[in-house]
């Protein structure tokens, strides 16, 4: 593992990480470029050896946490802040090296609860994970940021 590196990271995480979408600490951590192209939510970042398991490859909980992300996000992005209800991820392939590809679409949007799935892909547009999962939007009064005052 390249200690050095993991300290560069950690420490530009929290030297740019700020409380929002996109710039919180873990986003920052892992270098996550998001973006929301064609109504879904793209997420592109080379995974770092100090996230790789004792195997060699990607941690599944890292994979998982980008997909969280990537739907997260688009859910945010769409209607506004929600929760994870359930998720249920499949892991396809190993994640070795290179850059990824996490794409968050809906499958179902509702005005409370939404579903959603992310696919992981290598540079080539092989899978490499799929999950699903179940959204609950947040009413705007309990949303992050908003005045407890104004509910």
């Amino acid at each position: 593992m390249d200690e050095s590196a993991a300290l560069r990271a950690f420490q530009d995480a929290l030297r740019t990480q700020r409380p929002e979408f996109g710039q919180f600490f873990l986003a920052r951590l892992l270098g996550l470029d998001i973006s929301y192209p064609d109504g879904q939510c793209l997420i592109v970042f080379e995974p770092q050896d100090f996230l790789f398991n004792p195997q060699g490859s990607l941690h599944g909980g890292i994979i998982a946490t980008v997909m969280d992300i990537s739907m997260g996000h688009l859910l945010n992005h769409v209607q506004g802040a929600g929760l994870t209800l359930e998720m249920k991820t499949q892991y396809l392939k190993a994640v070795r090296q290179g850059t990824v590809y996490c794409r968050g679409e809906f499958l179902q949007r509702g005005r409370s609860v939404s579903f959603l799935k992310s696919t992981l892909t290598d540079a080539q547009g092989e899978p490499l994970a799929m999950a699903t999962s179940t959204w609950k939007a947040l009413s705007p009064a309990r949303a992050p940021g908003v005045d407890a005052a104004a509910r």
